[in-house]
């Protein structure tokens, strides 16, 4: 049976996550990382898609997308992820399969959520305790989204340009939403719904979406059925 496409309505954000299958390291060396990115850029550029943020860790990598194109993150997504095993089996001596089947993903709703995926996205490599500050770990967005590091492949998102009307005024109030922690219940939920394929966002927002594409977007209520008579 053919897998139903993921809900991806075009200008809406996504928050992704592509892991290594059984969490097996994806990422070798700098020259990993660095190839990964490139092709990144090229297949975001390619099938028409903003990167707004990212982080690279060992063995899975969370992007903060928004398509604009139909089906365009899972068009980039396979084709990236097929331009990378190919390489990473060639550069390890190995051969199969790298990643965990198809990638998770959740819509972010941007009014409400969408500055909270940046830091949750960010912040990964300090709760893995790789780093104790966003800015000491090079494979992430957060160089150049709190302290101006030129990149290619980013996209500011409306909502962090509305941090500010000048890119420094920007990148200081966005250093300052990193001064206090996530919501440990905020970040449960935004695993949970990446794992699932729902939404990130207030009753109004999935209503509009499964309105739109005629899927179910939030999770299923859990309990007895109810028997009439």
């Amino acid at each position: 049976m053919a897998r139903l496409p993921k809900v991806a309505p075009i200008g809406i954000p996504q928050h992704v996550v592509q892991r290594g299958n059984n969490r097996q390291v994806c990422f070798c060396s700098d020259e990993d990382f660095t190839a990964y990115a490139g092709w990144l850029r090229e297949c975001a550029a390619q099938y028409q898609v903003q990167v707004h943020g990212w982080v690279f860790m060992t063995n899975h990598v969370h992007l903060l997308l928004t398509p604009l194109a139909d089906q365009a993150i899972s068009r980039m997504m396979q084709a990236l992820g097929r331009l990378y095993v190919r390489y990473f089996n060639r550069e390890c001596r190995r051969s199969g399969t790298l990643w965990e089947g198809r990638f998770k993903s959740c819509l972010v709703q941007s009014e409400e959520y969408l500055l909270h995926c940046y830091r949750y996205i960010e912040l990964n490599p300090v709760r893995a305790a790789m780093v104790s500050n966003p800015g000491e770990y090079h494979w992430s967005s957060y160089s150049s989204n709190a302290l101006g590091v030129p990149s290619s492949l980013l996209t500011p998102h409306p909502e962090y340009l509305k941090l500010g009307r000048y890119p420094r005024q920007r990148r200081e109030r966005y250093r300052a939403l990193f001064a206090s922690a996530l919501d440990p219940e905020f970040m449960d939920k935004i695993s949970t719904l990446t794992d699932k394929g729902l939404a990130l966002g207030n009753d109004r927002f999935k209503a509009e979406i499964e309105a739109q594409c005629q899927r179910r977007v939030t999770p299923e209520r859990v309990g007895r059925p109810r028997i009439e008579g």
